[in-house]
């Protein structure tokens, strides 16, 4: 006599089964792993220009994959666990190992463990994220410097090195600092803007649209020093913020209290 529980167990094994994997966001998902693999790869042959604008590409279909199955509804346990693992490669192991080979190495111990400071805060975050996804939150903030935000911001300090021929052994201790600044920032509890409150589908005033061509026009006439500005100033605001609200609090003036943010950084396969 068979097994009940095993009997249950074919049975879910068997619905998985017939209920397949959606294609079209994981293929999002698949292509920032494979960016982020590509940058560790490039990195190892002294490649670094390569390296870091693979980020940025991983960067860009992370946000991709998220938006595109929720717009096409499909949404799946599967995707949100593989997009967490592909933003771990591609903004974690990556930028770590980028920066490492560009400039940390020469530091001895000290390098390794900036490195390692920087990888362990991007997975401490995802971590944060996925247990903290059912709890009520402020959508209009991360809590945290979004992992693909620190990992643009190692990239784009790598790329601009890089791009004015800079050789990381002459910048090591701003590469130290670079990355204990986003693997730290990741974990702490700052106010980032999110931007989720954004509606793609409702028109917007022509001047917006204005603002967007501009944007890709100052973006195009040099990436990495637009990019890497773009996103210092991005790390900055949540010091800027915090900093906002205790000189208020200093000064007497009544404060308005914060909402639990968003834990993580909110894209899921």
């Amino acid at each position: 006599m068979s097994d009940p529980i095993h009997r249950k167990t074919d049975r879910q094994r068997s619905r998985m089964r017939d209920r397949g994997i959606y294609l079209l966001p994981n293929l999002f998902t698949t292509g920032a792993l494979f960016a982020g693999f590509y940058a560790v790869v490039q990195a190892m042959n002294g490649r670094f220009e390569h390296a870091a604008v693979a980020i940025f590409i991983a960067m860009v279909l992370d946000g991709l994959d998220g938006r595109v199955a929720r717009m096409t509804h499909t949404q799946s346990a599967f995707g949100a666990e593989y997009d967490s693992l592909s933003d771990m490669v591609s903004f974690g192991v990556a930028p770590a190992l980028v920066i490492y080979e560009f400039a940390l190495q020469g530091l001895g111990k000290f390098g390794w463990i900036a490195a390692f400071v920087y990888c362990a805060g991007a997975a401490l975050r995802l971590a944060r994220f996925n247990t903290q996804l059912d709890m009520p939150t402020d959508k209009r903030f991360f809590q945290g410097l979004p992992s693909p935000s620190a990992a643009a911001l190692v990239a784009g300090f790598v790329w601009v090195m890089a791009e004015y021929g800079i050789p990381g052994s002459d910048v090591r201790a701003f590469a130290a600092f670079v990355a204990l600044f986003g693997g730290l920032t990741m974990v702490s509890n700052l106010r980032y803007y999110s931007g989720k409150e954004i509606n793609l589908r409702k028109s917007v005033p022509f001047f917006v649209i204005l603002l967007v061509v501009l944007a890709f026009i100052l973006i195009s006439t040099s990436p990495p020093e637009v990019l890497f500005g773009a996103f210092v100033l991005y790390g900055v605001s949540g010091y800027a913020d915090a900093m906002r609200h205790l000189v208020g609090r200093g000064k007497g003036r009544k404060v308005p209290a914060r909402e639990p943010v968003q834990p993580g950084d909110g894209s899921e396969g």
